[in-house]
């Protein structure tokens, strides 16, 4: 499979998914680990990717969504954007509830 194509098969199989440096328990860089903890803030369960394991992903997810950075967050296959853009949507409350929504569509469409 290509890569741009596994990107887009995680981007779509999961309702929210962060591509970071690191994990969210030891993240590798200050921008990942704050975007990480808005997300783990709002309570939903998120899948994440740790781009510095897969240089493939690492390489080609600029590419992607035409996103030069990381970490980059994803929410309902749309991407959110990376961490300034997280944590403003966190500070408004609008964070907590797309990732909300996306993880009920989510739910009813694997029932």
């Amino acid at each position: 499979m290509d890569v741009l194509e596994r990107i887009g098969d995680q981007v779509k199989s999961n309702p929210v998914v962060i591509y970071m440096k690191g994990t969210p328990q030891f993240p590798q860089c200050g921008f990942s680990m704050r975007a990480a903890a808005a997300l783990q803030e709002c309570g939903v369960p998120f899948a994440y990717i740790n781009v510095l394991q897969d240089p493939e992903i690492y390489e080609n997810l600029p590419r992607y969504a035409d996103w030069p950075t990381f970490p980059q967050i994803y929410i309902d296959g749309e991407l959110v954007g990376g961490c300034d853009i997280t944590l403003e949507l966190h500070a408004s409350g609008e964070l907590k509830s797309l990732a909300e929504q996306a993880a009920a569509k989510g739910e009813s469409a694997g029932a």
